[in-house]
């Protein structure tokens, strides 16, 4: 019988041990006894469906989007694989649901975790990929990304991208990137990031990923450079 997420996803695993490791949170993974040690967790098919997923949105962009120049498509490629979009799959699979934690109450809050869940969700690819082929992820992928796709009409412009652009468009130097500090577990870190523009002030961003935190320090700063603008 198909598992509740087999069902949602559309897909029966062969090799069911595959999708259990995609949903083992790391910290699930420690020495049980001497020289025995649990299963792996998500983290190694992370590594295999960031790939896989890239592949596969490429493949997406190059047809729907024939007469883009390669710039333009980098741009919407960034935007569907960043982890705001794996996110925002794993929400609309309850991915979250079904995540394996240890049985620790203030764990629990793992489950909605963004981070969790784009890691989760990129393991689940890989997972897809190892039991499936290729064709079976190319499916995943666009019946779960194509209202994303879809959504944007002309390329997006993350923060940072517009930031600089901004910054250069006004001959000023480069923005700044620096972390600012750096606190939670090594299963849930958290990053404080801040972005500087001489003559502007600062913009700060706190996430889950250094990645995610420069995009709100960015967001942050353009806010305030807008208000500065207007005054």
């Amino acid at each position: 019988m198909p598992t509740a997420l087999e069902l949602r996803i559309g897909y029966n695993f062969k090799n069911p041990e595959l999708l259990k490791e995609a949903l083992r949170h790391p910290a699930c993974s420690v020495t049980r006894k001497k020289n025995q040690t649990s299963p792996n967790s998500y983290e190694r098919l992370e590594f295999l469906g960031d790939r896989v997923l890239g592949m596969v949105v490429a493949d997406m962009l190059l047809r729907a989007f024939p007469l883009e120049k390669e710039g333009d498509l980098a741009k919407r490629h960034a935007g569907l694989v960043r982890g705001e979009a794996l996110a925002k799959v794993a929400i609309s699979l309850n991915l979250g649901d079904y995540l394996e934690l240890p049985h620790n109450e203030s764990l629990q809050i793992e489950r909605l975790n963004p981070s969790n869940l784009e890691d989760a969700c990129e393991a689940l690819i890989a997972a897809l990929y190892l039991d499936g082929g290729l064709e079976i992820v190319k499916q995943f992928v666009e019946n779960n990304w194509r209202d994303l796709l879809n959504s944007v009409k002309e390329p997006p412009k993350d923060a940072k991208t517009a930031l600089q652009e901004w910054s250069q468009a006004k001959k000023l130097p480069l923005p700044k990137y620096n972390l600012a500090a750096r606190g939670g577990s090594s299963h849930a870190p958290s990053f404080t990031i801040e972005v500087s523009i001489v003559g502007y002030g600062l913009g700060s961003g706190t996430c889950t990923s250094k990645r995610a935190a420069e995009q709100m320090a960015a967001q942050d700063l353009l806010e305030k450079i807008v208000l500065l603008d207007k005054k």
